[in-house]
Order: structure tokens, then sequence, then C-alpha cells
């Protein structure tokens, strides 16, 4: 599948090392962003000499034309066939001023080939270029192997990894969540800074939620609106025994919700869910929660933005949807395992046996008959990459950890969305959690892309970031 965006092509050249090299290069990358559906930017033959970049006329002409794709380049590789001019790199980034996640790659040497005619010097060349990329203030990245050669695994591997980093920095600078709702009364966990956000590039939309109940309340199951959502609903997961007059409650909901996002240009929503949805509306709004995360556009309770801007960049690591869950329990006397479990508003990735539902503690406060569309499921067993994404505001800088796991198959009877997760080093991520005063909320997500967040998170966003294996 080809990815989002393409990436900047940099192939450095020094003039005494031989010139095919540079030629055998270009041509093997554009192989392989071929075969990876990468869309490279690079320098034509006829631009600079093989269309490497060289002199500082040829970074004046490589960053021209990384200007004019400025839209749609969302990261560069810098490839040295050769020693490459460390100047030359430097000057066509800072020329370019693109601000993306940059990726350094050298080719290694051959042992029978040192000879003046055949000789690389790769391996000094990639310190030479970092040396010049850190004094002009340039943020990069670094491959597994200090030097290796384009179709090797681990490249292929590190390209997929820069991809992912590429997309998450990208869209964490533009991030725009909606607020709906007042935090909840009994939840200063979720307490967070716009302001501190908002440095970041992430912009935080508020709304009072009578706004979005006061639209809500003026359709009717008539409105051609309120059908098309009912039917989307119904396809969506299994109904049971909710009532139809709630799922129209529902669905007129849905459709308010959706009219503010579009509205606002919105990625992702913070939703008060608990408990004036309930007590003022008569319906839980897990339904559209789960719907929107499924479609891409996170969706989290309690207005925990946070906890939101956290689903985010994991949906953006790894390209699939993201759940915000309470670490809930312990398991049983296991040290490195615990539950993972929410009213019920994941996206059915996580939920096989998905079922429209209530909310039976929130059942207890307010009625179970006011809090049909919560969703009832277990998740079985699957890759786990765990995060959580925070302000801190005494230190007033953003605080993420990031660590990988597993989600099993292990017994749980209860009810609610519901998992069990087995975590290497459980303790240790629990005390540091509890001692950096980390929200209860975490985001749990299909895959393993832990090294991702913390290079896009740490290195391009600037933030203090944990990681737990």
């Amino acid at each position: 599948m080809a990815q989002a965006g393409s990436i900047g092509v940099i192939i450095g050249n020094r003039d005494f090392f031989p010139d095919r090299l540079v030629s055998e290069a270009r041509v093997e990358i554009i192989e392989l962003f071929k075969e990876m559906g990468i869309n490279p930017v690079m320098l034509d033959t006829e631009a600079t000499k093989l269309g490497g970049v060289e002199t500082f006329q040829d970074a004046q002409k490589c960053a021209r034309l990384f200007a004019d794709h400025r839209d749609e380049i969302i990261g560069v590789l810098v490839v040295l066939p050769n020693f490459g001019d460390e100047r030359g790199v430097a000057e066509t980034l800072k020329l370019a001023d693109l601000n993306v996640p940059v990726l350094v790659q050298g080719y290694p040497d051959d042992l029978d080939k040192l000879d003046v005619a055949r000789r690389r010097d790769s391996w000094c060349g990639k310190i030479s270029a970092c040396n010049n990329l850190y004094q002009f203030g340039i943020k990069y990245t670094l491959t597994t192997k200090h030097v290796v050669r384009p179709q090797d695994p681990s490249f292929k591997a590190d390209l997929l990894d820069f991809m992912g980093v590429c997309r998450i920095t990208k869209g964490l600078r533009k991030v725009r969540i909606g607020a709906i709702g007042a935090r909840p009364g009994g939840f200063n966990t979720v307490r967070y800074s716009e302001k501190i956000l908002q440095r970041n590039g992430i912009s935080v939309v508020t709304v009072d939620l009578s706004e979005i109940l006061g639209h809500a309340n003026k359709l009717t199951q008539h409105d051609s609106s309120v059908a098309e959502r009912l039917q989307r609903i119904k396809d969506y997961a299994p109904t049971g025994r909710t009532p139809d007059e709630a799922l129209i409650q529902m669905a007129k909901l849905d459709v308010a919700l959706s009219d503010f996002v579009n509205a606002n240009a919105l990625d992702a929503t913070a939703i008060q869910c608990w408990t004036s949805v309930q007590t003022n509306y008569g319906c839980n709004v897990c339904t559209s929660m789960s719907i929107m995360s499924e479609n891409m556009m996170p969706s989290g309770c309690e207005v925990d933005v946070t906890g939101t801007l956290s689903m985010y960049a994991l949906q953006l690591a790894s390209g699939s949807p993201s759940a915000l869950v309470d670490w809930n329990n312990n398991y049983a006397e296991d040290d490195n395992k615990c539950v993972l479990f929410h009213c019920g508003n994941w996206a059915k990735s996580f939920l096989p046996d998905i079922e429209i539902s209530t909310a039976p503690i929130l059942g207890t406060t307010v009625g179970e008959e006011n809090t049909y569309g919560a969703l009832s499921g277990r998740t079985p067993a699957m890759p786990l990459t765990y995060g959580r994404i925070s302000t801190d505001d005494p230190k007033g800088i953003i605080k993420a950890y990031v660590g990988e796991g597993e989600l099993t198959n292990d017994t749980l009877k209860t009810f609610g969305n519901r998992a069990v997760a087995q975590i290497p080093n459980l303790q240790d991520l629990m005390q540091y959690i509890c001692r950096n005063g980390f929200e209860h909320h975490v985001v749990m997500n299909a895959s393993k892309t832990a090294g991702r967040l913390k290079e896009a998170l740490g290195n391009y966003m600037g933030w203090e970031v944990a990681t737990f294996h």
C-alpha cells in the first residue's frame, strides 16, 4: 500500500570518489521506493552531476526542489554511497527549511575493494555528515546498522519505521482536538494545559456540552441525517436488547457530534461522557466514539484531551485504530499481567464479539436505562503497544511513556470493554507512572511501534519520553 506523503532524497557525493557509486545508489533507491510504495522527490541526473549533491550550487538546486514540494514531503533520506560532502547535505536541509525528520544511510565497503578506485569511506563520511547536521541544529535519525545496503532487511525495517516517525511528527504538529463538554468533576486526573499543547502545534477547540445536546434535541427520527446515522449504527454492531428509542437518541447525538467535528475540521475528540449525557439526554455516547475511532478519528472519554492526543499518536505510528483504557486491575498473582477496562467505547477492531449494551457501573447512579450505547466486548490476543502523553504543568513540558507487550486470551469474567495485558517489568512501569504523576488512562494499539513513538516524540517533538521493555 502506498504511503501517504513523499520522501525527499539527497544523494551525497565527493569529487575524488568514483562517480558510478552515485549512479548505482540512485537506481537502488528508486527500485526500493517503488517496491515499498514510497514516492521519492530527488534531483534528476541533468540538474546536477548524476543527480547527486556535492557543491553549494547543488545544495541550492536540491533545496529549491524540496521547497517546491514542501506540502508533500514528510521526511528526507540522506544517502551516502561514498564519503559524501558533509556541508552539501546540511546546507540543502538548512536552505530547504522543511523541518521534517531526516534519515541518514551510508553504504558499507567491500573488504576486497578498498583501493583508491573502488573505496567508499561511507563509514567515516556518515559520522561527518551527522556532525554537520548537529552543528546546524538539524535533527536526524540513524539506521540500525551504521552502514547498510538499501536492500538489507534491516534497512527496509528502518525505512518503514522512519515513515511512521514522519507520519507521527507531521500529524502531531497540526492536530486539532475537540474538547466537548467540561471535565467531569471527579476526574482531576485528566486536567491538562491547553497553552503547553498550543506551543507544540496542538490546537484544542472547546464547546459546551449543552450546545451539542441542544442540537441533538432539535433533530427528529424523520430527519434524513438521523435515519442515515441510525442505519450506520445498526450496521456497525449488533444492537442486542437496546430499544429503538435509545438507538434513535444515539443517532441524533451522532449527527450533532459529526456536525461539530466537520465544522471545526477536527482530527479527534474528547467527550464529557460521565454523567451529564446520561442524566440530561438519556443514553451513552460510547457507540459514536467507537465508530469515530474505528474510522481513524480517535475519540476519548471524560474529556481526556491528552489521552485522545495519545490515541492519535499511536494511530499515526501504526496506521490502525487506538483505544483509551484504564489501567484497571491486577490479574490474579501474576506481576506482569493486568486487566485493561473501560465502560465501552473501544474501536471494534479490538472487539470481535462487539454488542451495543449498557454501562452497569454508571447505571447504578443514573439508571441503567439511561446508559444504552455502551459497548460490550472482549479483546482477544494481539500485539500491544501502549503509551501516554501528558502535559506536566509544574515543569512546563510535555512528557510521555511508551512500551510494548501482548494482549492475551487469559480468562476474564467481567463486563464492558476488557482485555488482559502481559507487559514485561509491569511493576516498574506502575512505579514510574505513579511517581511521575501520569493519569490512570493509557492507550493501547495492536502493533509493535514503541520505537517509532520514542523517536518521533523524543527526538523530533522534543518531549520527555520514557520507554519500557
